[in-house]
């Protein structure tokens, strides 16, 4: 299993847009990804999952994938938080 720790850039977090494109990004590989906020941790394959974490901008989150393809599941979808979404950054 691989994990990295990552900040949310964007000031709004991880809302229903992002939350989204984590769940595309996650769903192209594999392996099984999960995200946690240090207090729940969800699939990032489900859409609810990664908006009940309710990531606000500047909030650390674990990302970690399991799998054939655990070290590119982790990149790609590390790639999507680390861009902002596409917006205003903190």
């Amino acid at each position: 299993m691989k994990t990295r720790a990552i900040t949310v850039p964007n000031k709004l977090g991880i809302h229903a847009r992002p939350a989204a494109l984590i769940v595309r990004k996650a769903s192209e590989y594999l392996s099984e990804v999960f995200i946690s906020n240090g207090v729940d941790e969800v699939n990032a394959k489900s859409i609810m999952g990664v908006m009940t974490l309710a990531a606000a901008g500047g909030t650390t989150v674990k990302i970690s994938a399991e799998g054939p393809d655990e070290e590119k599941a982790l990149e790609g979808v590390c790639e999507v938080v680390e861009s902002g979404f596409g917006e205003e950054m903190l």
